[in-house]
């Protein structure tokens, strides 16, 4: 057991010799994953403090009148737009260039179709809303914040501006003509009398031909409230961090793999077998190294994050170094799968490469995986990067506790007990015997 020990220790100590020799290597495998992390949590937002940024549409009005007006005008006063007034052309022109997200084009004749629309219920006007279909995301919150305006302009316009008593005299004039039940003609007569009345009233008052004074508004207000079990708001340096160090760290289990093919097409491996080591020493000596390398580029990725990038451990520190060593282990098992299924040293290369940016896109180390379909979601649980970047987000933004890690730290040994199995039981020595 001793000169097992001994020996192992050697391997290690070797291996680890040959990462730290090549000084420019390492630098750029411990510095690559924190600079792209940092214009990748630049990109979402950084550290939460900036204001977030203002999204760029158009409205078109064709109509001139004071609901149309009034609608434009409610847009361009919210704080998460920037609005722009154009011709349909120029602002098509636009959305096809993806300049502006979207175009609210409201058609001739739109205050008074919408404000009959609004007392009769029929032949409502359509108002098309253009939108960059890369940004399909924006046009939910264009049509809701269209709705929240139109309906205030609409309702200003009939209880306070010049045209909303031609309206309701139109809409009285047809009570008897639509075939309603004489009771809830009754009721309506009533209602739209009472809403002339406040309308003379409100022009009375100094409101005429403000179609936004005595409008009905939207009954609440929203106070958004972000959600964290830390003591700092939500970082997008720290998933970025995450996701640039899993998939570097991946990058470097390949690299740890091809390495061991390259040994083995150059004999070495063959020459280990002949000394007097057990094949599972080696095999072991490997695992350690390729995991401790891993852990230095951990330690180093989050150092430099923590000082630069402000991401903090607000969960369990326990929490996450268990996760940290887990996914050394996991790395450092899927390096040496690497050499047990691989042929050469470069079609193994390109053939890593190319799955470890799928395991990394699909785990949401590039984007945020909410992003995602849900089947897709779902389905990215059976990969290792999507626990890992998951479990260094929870404990370091999100706050988590030592019991939302082990399920993450569970799963890590999972996939590095499975990955070492195949690797053992399909490890060739030499070329020839595959």
């Amino acid at each position: 057991m001793t000169h097992r020990l001994a020996a192992m220790r050697a391997l290690v100590a070797a291996d680890l010799q040959i990462f730290f020799r090549d000084r420019r290597s390492v630098i750029l495998n411990l510095v690559t994953p924190l600079a792209i992390a940092g214009l990748f949590g630049m990109v979402f937002g950084g550290g939460g403090s900036a204001p977030a940024g203002r999204l760029a549409i158009a409205v078109v009005d064709q109509d001139g009148s004071a609901i149309s007006r009034a609608v434009a005008a409610g847009l361009a006063a919210e704080k998460t737009l920037a609005v722009s007034s154009l011709d349909e052309p120029a602002a098509r022109d636009l959305v096809l260039k993806g300049k502006v997200r979207a175009a609210v084009v409201l058609p001739p004749g739109f205050g008074e179709a919408a404000g009959r629309a609004f007392l009769r219920s029929t032949d409502r006007p359509r108002v098309a809303v253009l939108y960059d279909p890369s940004q399909a995301a924006t046009l939910a919150m264009v049509q809701g914040l269209l709705t929240q305006h139109v309906f205030t302009a609409v309702t200003g316009e009939l209880f306070s501006g010049d045209g909303g008593t031609r309206l309701i005299d139109e809409s009285l004039a047809s009570l008897d003509t639509q075939g309603t039940d004489a009771a809830v003609t009754a009721d309506l007569r009533e209602l739209l009398t009472r809403a002339r009345s406040l309308n003379e009233r409100n022009r009375s008052q100094g409101g005429a031909g403000t179609a936004s004074g005595g409008g009905l508004s939207v009954p609440f207000e929203v106070g958004d409230e972000p959600v964290t079990s830390g003591s700092t708001p939500y970082n997008a340096y720290a998933h970025a961090t995450a996701g640039m160090g899993v998939q570097f760290i991946l990058m470097m289990g390949i690299e740890a793999g091809v390495g061991l093919l390259l040994l083995r097409r150059r004999g070495l491996w063959l020459r280990l077998k002949a000394a007097p080591l057990a094949r599972g020493t080696l095999l072991t000596a490997r695992v350690v190294s390729a995991a401790l390398m891993s852990l230095v580029m951990l330690a180093v990725l989050y150092g430099g994050a923590t000082l630069l990038l402000g991401v903090r451990v607000d969960g369990s520190l326990a929490g996450f170094l268990g996760i940290a060593v887990a996914f050394a282990l996991t790395t450092a098992a899927f390096g040496l799968l690497i050499a047990a299924l691989g042929g050469t040293p470069e079609a193994t290369r390109g053939l890593a490469i190319f799955a470890t940016l799928v395991m990394v896109l699909l785990g949401g180390g590039w984007v945020p995986s909410f992003l995602f379909p849900a089947w897709l979601q779902q389905a990215s649980l059976a990969l290792p990067t999507s626990w890992a970047i998951g479990g260094f987000e929870a404990m370091t933004w999100r706050g988590l506790g030592l019991a939302e890690a082990l399920p993450t730290i569970g799963a890590l040994l999972a996939f590095t007990t499975v990955f070492l199995v195949i690797a053992v039981w399909r490890f060739r020595w030499d070329v020839a015997s595959r």
